[in-house]
């Protein structure tokens, strides 16, 4: 690595929400560029927070918090030192050569890429990045908070996340951007692979609707005020995915 792309890294910051990750946050760890800052809010009680500072204990900060994902990730964009800011998740590996694409390639104010699944799940991965794609050629930003990245100012520009939204606080924060005429580019060579799809084994049809439905909502509500109660409500995304964590950790005991 030249020291110019190194020096555009040190402007990076990785944000992560996380809670319970420990058997994910290895690998996660591992696929990060050393350059790059790692925020991470921490709301966990399997010793997650301790795990990540043992095994990056240089450009890492984390902080502790209860909070839910959207002030979350504010969160972590506000301590963020980094110019860039990259929202990810602990249950996800950024693809071989993301940060030099990143370094080399981006020019843009905010930017998002294709999230593939597990090895179980292929067909979902196909049809969930041929949807992004879809969108895409019709100006509209399907973003996952796994894999999307946004120049700070643009962010502070925007507030940041919607705080009242329980779920798809990614994607609105994206759609609103774009709706502000900012650039939002879909960035297919900027990839993360999903390392524990969880909400998908627990349901791939109940995933779908829930993504495609909520999204078509947090869009239209963009031009057409619909009931906020409809916007802040999870439909049932968070007892879901609260109920695999139940089973894992019974599995486990």
């Amino acid at each position: 690595m030249s020291f110019g792309m190194s020096c555009i890294l040190d402007t990076v910051s990785v944000i992560i929400p996380t809670r319970n990750e420990r058997r994910n946050i290895a690998a996660f760890l591992r696929s990060l560029h050393p350059d790059v800052e790692l925020v991470v809010v921490d709301a966990s009680d399997d010793g997650t927070d301790m795990l990540i500072s043992q095994l990056r204990p240089i450009r890492t900060q984390v902080i502790r918090s209860s909070s839910h994902i959207a002030l979350a990730r504010q969160i972590g964009a506000r301590v963020a030192r980094g110019d860039w800011l990259i929202f990810s998740d602990a249950d996800v590996t950024f693809e071989p050569g993301y940060f030099d694409y990143l370094a080399r390639h981006v020019t843009g104010d905010a930017f998002y890429g294709p999230k593939y699944a597990t090895t179980d799940h292929p067909r979902y991965s196909q049809f969930f990045n041929a949807c992004q794609r879809f969108c895409h050629r019709l100006g509209i930003p399907a973003a996952s908070g796994s894999n999307m990245g946004m120049r700070r100012s643009v962010f502070e520009r925007l507030n940041g996340f919607r705080l009242d939204l329980s779920v798809n606080e990614d994607t609105e924060l994206m759609m609103r951007a774009k709706r502000k005429n900012i650039q939002a580019d879909y960035v297919r060579q900027l990839a993360v692979r999903s390392i524990d799809d969880r909400r998908l084994d627990r349901g791939v049809i109940f995933k779908t609707l829930h993504s495609l439905s909520r999204n078509a909502m947090l869009f239209i509500n963009l031009y057409i005020p619909l009931p906020q109660c409809w916007l802040r409500h999870d439909w049932g995304y968070w007892r879901i995915h609260n109920a695999r964590r139940s089973d894992l950790r019974d599995l486990s005991a």
